[in-house]
């Protein structure tokens, strides 16, 4: 007889393990955010979650809160084997983490207990770690301190982004569903507590973490651009318009003409760290559309000695 499971989850990233799921087992109900405006329309849109569900043709629950009788009752009603937590966004009350035998399996974007929170892939590559991973385990009512079921690695690219970072893990953590939520489910894994030894906490991102700080070094500016990217975006103003920058590298070799500081040299624009320079590779400027360096400067190039800002929000402003 296949497990019955719950899903509880949001966002693209989530999508890959709700999939898995569904291979795995019956998925009696999936639990996802209400829609939200999106869009320059602000029309409401669905999250991911709730569009693959309906893709599955799998019982879809939108609820506003899920701290509620209402929502506890249609949990137990679903009678599920375990629930599967793949980034809900909201924290679990203890009476959903007994409505399942096996409880809630959550599947977290960090090697645990390094990164608990929100935005773990951010803060593992605005940390300059060389690793990361998937840990699946068991939800209990602290933040992400659980017992560990599995762990798998993987190195973090020298040039990843945040974004293409959350894609190979959400594969990673379907994978570890398909593989390991059954071993659960039978009582083959043992749960081992988490070590108190190398906890981090990772909060969710602001709008302003993205005004990036060119008075740092190259390596932490280009740190902190992949972790931003795809949200909040980096971004910095050149007189007074705001610049979106996608893409960036650090060149050892090339000295800083200052903070923020621009140089246009043929096709190939740089702006100054705290140490050398970085190279902008892929730019947009606000109320315009993505394009390569190239393109970005055959539209119009800044004038000599113009300088990148953090402007308002900037942390540490």
């Amino acid at each position: 007889m296949k497990p019955r499971i719950v899903f509880l989850g949001s966002p693209a990233a989530a999508v890959p393990s709700l999939r898995a799921a569904a291979r795995l087992g019956d998925v009696v109900g999936v639990l996802s955010q209400p829609d939200r405006p999106a869009g320059r329309g602000r029309h409401p849109q669905p999250p991911p979650v709730a569009l693959a569900a309906r893709e599955l043709d799998l019982p879809l629950h939108q609820p506003a809160k899920v701290r509620t009788p209402d929502v506890v009752e249609l949990l137990e009603g679903l009678r599920p084997d375990v629930i599967l937590v793949v980034a809900y966004g909201k924290i679990l009350p203890p009476a959903i983490l007994r409505v399942a035998p096996r409880g809630c399996v959550n599947v977290h974007f960090s090697l645990l207990p390094r990164h608990r929170g929100a935005a773990p892939v951010a803060h593992a590559i605005l940390a300059g770690d060389e690793r990361s991973g998937v840990t699946l385990m068991v939800l209990d009512e602290g933040m992400d301190t659980g017992p560990v079921l599995v762990q798998r690695a993987v190195p973090i690219g020298e040039s990843e982004t945040a974004g293409e970072l959350t894609e190979r893990l959400a594969t990673l953590g379907a994978e570890l569903v398909e593989s390991e939520l059954p071993k659960h489910l039978a009582g083959e894994l043992a749960p081992q507590r988490q070590a108190s030894e190398g906890a981090t906490l990772a909060p969710m991102l602001r709008k302003g973490d993205g005004a990036v700080r060119w008075d740092r070094p190259a390596a932490e500016v280009d740190r902190q651009v992949r972790a931003v990217t795809p949200w909040p975006g980096a971004y910095g103003f050149v007189d007074g318009r705001r610049w979106i920058v996608h893409r960036a590298r650090p060149l050892p070799g090339v000295p800083s003409a200052g903070p923020g500081v621009l140089r246009v040299e043929g096709r190939h624009l740089t702006a100054g760290a705290l140490d050398v320079s970085l190279e902008l590779l892929e730019l947009q400027r606000e109320g315009s559309r993505r394009m390569s360096v190239a393109e970005f400067l055959a539209g119009s190039a800044p004038p000599a000695g113009a300088t990148i800002r953090p402007g308002p929000g900037a942390a540490g402003e």
